[in-house]
């Protein structure tokens, strides 16, 4: 059997809000039950809009989680390391790049540069 959940009461925001809803769109002619029946109607959707919402911004945050653990590096076994070896993230062990080699290719280019100037 099915155990049902005790509805809850909407809070007084989303009525009063609701009503002024369906105040601005009355019409001519129409009376209050008719008004308020709208408003628990226009209710019923801003109370069904808020769950939705609820329901996607827990899978955003289970998908956030589930992402930053996959990044956590404790976890990866591919950067699991002995205690004996160098950590994998040693910037000593990183390969040469473009800041590496550009100071000797100026240093060079300065030497050139002095040895024409004294031979000129």
């Amino acid at each position: 059997m099915a155990v049902k959940k005790p509805q809850q009461t909407p809070s007084p925001e989303t009525q009063a809000e609701a009503m002024r809803i369906a105040r601005a769109t009355q019409k001519p002619g129409q009376t209050k039950e008719q008004t308020k029946l709208i408003a628990q109607g226009i209710q019923h959707g801003i109370e069904q809009y808020k769950k939705q919402q609820k329901a996607k911004a827990r899978e955003r945050d289970k998908l956030r989680k589930k992402q930053s653990k996959d990044k956590n590096p404790l976890n990866d076994p591919a950067t699991s390391y002995d205690h004996d070896n160098i950590a994998p993230h040693d910037p000593s062990l990183a390969t040469p790049s473009r800041q590496q080699w550009l100071p000797w290719v100026l240093l060079g280019l300065s030497w050139v540069g002095f040895l024409a100037f004294y031979l000129l």
